[in-house]
C-alpha cells in the first residue's frame, strides 16, 4: 500500500529509538504460547510481545490500521490476541485506555453465558424449559399452543416463533414499544405469536431480554449480579456498567458497557472451551453448542446460543454501530473491534479481519523479528491514539 510505504520513509527518523524499546522488551516478554497449556491467564491483565513472537506480520497489521486512518473509519479501538498474548492494542481518539463502550447486542453473548451457568449450577432445569413455567405469576394473554411449547432453546437461538418486530428490519418498533411500556417483561410475553416455535430464525431484542428475565426469576439475582460472582469476578472484569429495565432487570440484550480488553477475556474464555486458570467457568459443552450453527441466520450464516456462526469455523458477537468480538480457533486468535460506525459501514471491521488479520496469522510459532515493522505498527497506534 503507498500509505505504508511513505509513512516509512517518514517514521525513518524515529525508528532506531523505537527499535531499541522495542528490542528491550522483547527481551523479557515469552515465547509462543499453546492452547492446549497456556503459560499465564489474562485474570489480571493481558501480557503483550511483538506480532512476529506470536507468527503474525507486522506490516500487514500496519496496513490495517493504515487503511482505518486513510478512510476515517468510525472505529474506536483494535484489540488482537494470539495464543493469549496481546500482540496489538489501538485506541482511536478520543475513546482512550480509560474508556468503556456499550457493546450493545454483544450483550446477548455475555447473557448466554450466564444462562450456561445458570443450569450447570442447578438454578435452571434445562433447555426444554418451557419458558412460561418462568413466569407463573404472570397472566399471559395471546397464549395458545404455540406459546406454551415455547421453551428456554428457543429465546437463546431466536426461534421463537414469536411477533417481536423489534430489530432494524422494523426499524426497532417494537422495541421501543417495549421500552415505553410499564413492564417489559409482561409486554413480550403477551406478544402474539406469528409461527411453530424452533421453525425459523427472527432476532428479537425482546427473547434475549427475557433470558436476564429468567436469571433473576431463577438465581434471585440481577445478571449483573449473578455475572459478578460466577463470570466477571474470576475474570478480573471489574470495571463495568449495565443498565436495568424500570424493574431493575439488566437489559439481556444491550447496553452492557465494557472495556475492550475485557471484551477480549470473553472471547478467550470460550477459545479455551470455557475453561480459566484451572476452574470451568462455563461448561465445555455449552460453549461448544452455544458457537455451533443451530439455525441459518441473517447477519451471519448461522446462530447459535446468542453467538453468531461463520460457515469458515470462526465464531462472533456482534453489535450495533460496530461492536464484534471475533474467536478464531484454527488461529488461536481473539479480536475486538468497538466501533461508531454508520450502518452502512457496519461491516468494515469483519472486511479488515479477512482482509489483514487473519491473513497476517501466517505461521504457528515464531517468525524472525522483524523491528522495522513492530516500530512502524507502534507509532501507527501511538499516532491514532492522538488528537
Amino acid at each position: 500500500m503507498i500509505f505504508v510505504r511513505a509513512k516509512r520513509w517518514l517514521l525513518l527518523g524515529i525508528v532506531i529509538v523505537l527499535v531499541v524499546g522495542c528490542a528491550q522488551r522483547v527481551l523479557t516478554q515469552t515465547p509462543v504460547a499453546t492452547h492446549d497449556a497456556p503459560i499465564y491467564w489474562p485474570t489480571a491483565g493481558w501480557r503483550s510481545t511483538t506480532p512476529e513472537e506470536q507468527g503474525m506480520d507486522s506490516d500487514q497489521l500496519s496496513e490495517m490500521l493504515g487503511t482505518i486512518q486513510e478512510q476515517n473509519y468510525e472505529i474506536d479501538s483494535v484489540t488482537i490476541v494470539r495464543n493469549g498474548y496481546m500482540i496489538a492494542d489501538a485506541r482511536i481518539h478520543p475513546f482512550s485506555s480509560t474508556s468503556k463502550h456499550n457493546i450493545y447486542s454483544c450483550t446477548k453473548s455475555v447473557v448466554s453465558a450466564l444462562i450456561g451457568i445458570a443450569i450447570d449450577e442447578g438454578y435452571i432445569e434445562g433447555m426444554q424449559q418451557p419458558v412460561l413455567s418462568f413466569f407463573p405469576k404472570q397472566t399471559i394473554v395471546n397464549r395458545d399452543a404455540n406459546k406454551n411449547a415455547m421453551t428456554l432453546e428457543h429465546l437463546l437461538t431466536m426461534t421463537t416463533g414469536i411477533r417481536c418486530e423489534d430489530s432494524y428490519l422494523y426499524s426497532w418498533t417494537g422495541l421501543n414499544q417495549m421500552r415505553e411500556s410499564e413492564d417489559w417483561v409482561q409486554f413480550v410475553l403477551d406478544l402474539p405469536m406469528q409461527g411453530e416455535p424452533g421453525a425459523q430464525f427472527e432476532y428479537c431484542n425482546g427473547a434475549s431480554f427475557l433470558l436476564s428475565a429468567i436469571i433473576q426469576e431463577t438465581t434471585g439475582k440481577s445478571a449483573i449480579e449473578f455475572a459478578e460472582e460466577h463470570l466477571f469476578g474470576p475474570l478480573g472484569i471489574s470495571d463495568i456498567d449495565w443498565s436495568s429495565s424500570p424493574q431493575g432487570i439488566s437489559i439481556g440484550y444491550s447496553e452492557l458497557r465494557m472495556h475492550p480488553h475485557d471484551m477480549a477475556k470473553i472471547g478467550y474464555l470460550y477459545l479455551n472451551d470455557g475453561q480459566w486458570d484451572g476452574e470451568q467457568i462455563i461448561p465445555s459443552e455449552w460453549v461448544r453448542a452455544s458457537t455451533s450453527k443451530f439455525i441459518s441466520a441473517t447477519l451471519e450464516d448461522g446462530y447459535g446460543y446468542q453467538w453468531w456462526v461463520d460457515d469458515s469455523g470462526m465464531y462472533l458477537a456482534l453489535g450495533y454501530r460496530g461492536q464484534f468480538i471475533f474467536v478464531i480457533p484454527e488461529k488461536e486468535m481473539v479480536v475486538v473491534f468497538t466501533s461508531s460506525l454508520e450502518d452502512s459501514d457496519f461491516y468494515v471491521p469483519q472486511t479488515l479481519l479477512n482482509e489483514f488479520i487473519i491473513p497476517a496469522a501466517i505461521a504457528s510459532s515464531a517468525l524472525p523479528d522483524n523491528p522495522e515493522g513492530v516500530a512502524l505498527l507502534e507509532s501507527l497506534i501511538e499516532e491514532l491514539a492522538s488528537p
